[in-house]
């Protein structure tokens, strides 16, 4: 971690590893090339355009202004900053000046947040009005943020403004003399699995990344990419690449208006874009219904659940000759891990792998990186041991080695604990392994196939069930928009019962729950299954929901404790 004589070592090192470098190194060759463009709110399609020479000055700036007003390096500084140019300079001038930004996703929720701020104790918010007026009302939570920064034109009582901060500062600050494993960020996971964690993020670990993204896909400087997810796209500018953030509010993007994030793309001559499943089953439609394609993307990712092979057909025939989709696995705590492509997602052998149950292909490891499958273990695994892996394709848990592989929880040794295991193999990255919270397999290509969360295995008297190669059997009936497999009844005699969602714009809906119909759809779902693969038999009984809970990051994630609860109060 950051050391306590950090404040001494501001000085340029052969050995200083920090992404703000990366972004001098672009300001420099190319001070004029467009770094971030913001599209305002309600225009067709108009931006806020900045430049790399002006994001690196204000993140110098910022850097040094924090400095002088009392802050140390290594302390943390909780961020509460809208995506687009306020949110690149704030965030390189934290890495810059040494500080440890903390990320919380606002969409997970007002008591959550509030847990995250309190449990990471950060010397300093930067923040919007609102923050600011979140940190009034609950002061307990925010009690160790001294310095309080407000950003926007918009002063606060008790806070100063940025700009006050920058003019504190000075375009020459160079930055701390940052080292590869002093601690860079604070990044909270979704808490869609359980309650959010405090990621920590070391120099080195962001600067692997950055080297895993330009080796898979390709990322140039001089691109530009439009950004529905904002902390992907603090990446573009460390790759030399402008950030389009196009007017949606990111903690919800299945409330996305397509119409507006396909006019960036189209205005700004993007050529690749990243956003989450929830997003692009939006814009694909939209696309479809006006006839418009998307003409300079040359890569389309998504990320953050699985995403249906239909959807990435789709997809790509939006895209011009040679462009492609991509889908990342990974998680907060070690990404990219794997990737597919729409060309293996769409292979026929895989399709019909994946609907007779195989689980979901989600592609060749990352360079640089090895995963083990081993057995399930429901309590923390000190070290690795060879007899605990599984044979080459069994379902197992996953496990990950790499550079991007983060080294634990902030303030949470037990959560620490619990998902690294140490090994001293030669091998990628640090010397240990981190537990992905999957169950999966290897196949004989040495592709990795994903088939559930290890905490939503069902427990049934005959062993336990992975949920998605069941559910995948299911999944193409045409009365199921989506279907999750829950377990009814005490661990170690669960009994598995399918939840399906039926198409919101369809008739069917009304017709799942009209008692006279509903046992004729539910046997012709589970006939469906049945002739896809014997192992339907296992599911018994079907329940319709009208609208699954999910997470707010991507929309996507199925709360699957809720709908199990649920399914329990029901209990067929």
């Amino acid at each position: 971690m950051v050391e306590s004589t950090a404040r001494e070592r501001r000085t340029t090192a052969s050995d200083r590893v920090n992404v703000a470098l990366r972004l001098d190194r672009f300001a420099a060759t190319a001070p004029e090339r467009l770094a971030v463009r913001t599209a305002r709110p309600g225009s067709r399609v108009e931006f806020d355009d900045v430049t790399f020479g002006a994001i690196a000055a204000r993140s110098r700036r910022i850097a040094s202004g924090l400095l002088a007003s009392g802050l140390e390096p290594g302390a943390r500084v909780c961020l509460f900053v809208r995506p687009g140019a306020d949110l690149v300079a704030c965030t390189y001038g934290l890495l810059r000046a040494g500080l440890v930004p903390v990320l919380i996703d606002p969409g997970m929720g007002r008591g959550a947040l509030l847990a995250c701020v309190a449990k990471v104790r950060a010397a300093a918010l930067v923040g919007i009005a609102r923050a600011h007026l979140a940190a009034r009302l609950f002061p307990k939570n925010f009690e160790t943020a001294d310095l309080r920064v407000v950003v926007g034109d918009r002063a606060h009582r008790g806070a100063v403004t940025l700009a006050a901060i920058e003019a504190r500062g000075t375009d020459a600050f160079e930055g701390c003399d940052t080292r590869g494993q002093d601690q860079a960020a604070v990044l909270f996971t979704s808490g869609s699995t359980g309650p959010p964690k405090g990621v920590v993020y070391t120099h080195a670990i962001f600067e692997a990344q950055v080297r895993q993204l330009e080796a898979l896909y390709g990322f140039r400087a001089g691109e530009v990419d439009v950004a529905c997810f904002p902390l992907f796209a603090l990446f573009d500018n460390a790759l030399g690449m402008t950030s389009v953030f196009p007017d949606m509010d990111p903690s919800r993007p299945a409330r996305c208006r397509p119409e507006r994030i396909v006019d960036a793309i189209e205005r700004s001559g993007a050529t690749s874009a990243f956003a989450s499943p929830a997003v692009w089953k939006r814009i694909v439609p939209f696309c479809e219904r006006r006839g418009r394609g998307l003409p300079t993307l040359r890569r389309a990712l998504t990320a953050g659940a699985p995403i249906p092979p239909t959807l990435v057909e789709r997809l790509v025939a939006l895209l011009p000759d040679g462009g492609r989709a991509y889908t990342p696995y990974g998680a907060t705590e070690c990404l990219p891990v794997a990737n597919v492509s729409d060309t293996e997602i769409l292979d026929a052998s895989a399709r019909r792998a994946t609907d007779s149950g195989a689980g979901n292909l989600v592609g060749h490891l990352a360079p640089d990186t090895c995963v083990r499958i081993a057995r399930i273990q429901d309590g923390p695994v000190a070290a690795f041991d060879p007899s605990l892996e599984v044979p080459r394709g069994e379902i197992g848990e996953v496990w990950a080695r790499a550079e991007v592989a983060t080294p634990g929880y902030q303030f949470d040794d037990t959560a620490t604990a619990a998902s690294k295991v140490s090994t001293d193999e030669p091998g990628p990255g640090p010397g240990y392994y981190h537990r992905m919270g999957d169950l999966g397999y290897l196949d004989e290509s040495g592709r990795l196939w994903f088939c559930g969360r290890l905490g939503h295995r069902l427990r049934t008297r005959s062993g336990d069930v992975a949920c998605v190669p069941i559910e995948n059997l299911f999944a193409g009936h045409p009365s199921v928009a989506r279907c999750a497999l829950v377990g009814v009844g005490p661990i170690g005699e669960q009994r598995p019962v399918l939840v399906v969602e039926p198409p919101r714009t369809s008739a069917l809906l009304p017709r799942a729950f009209e008692r006279t119909r509903r046992a004729a759809l539910e046997r012709s779902i589970l006939e469906y299954g049945l002739a896809r693969s014997p192992s339907a038999a296992l599911v018994k009984h079907v329940l319709f929901h009208p609208s699954f809970p999910v997470d707010p990051r991507h929309n996507a994630k199925i709360h699957r404790e809720e709908l199990r609860a649920w399914a329990e109060r029901i209990r067929p």
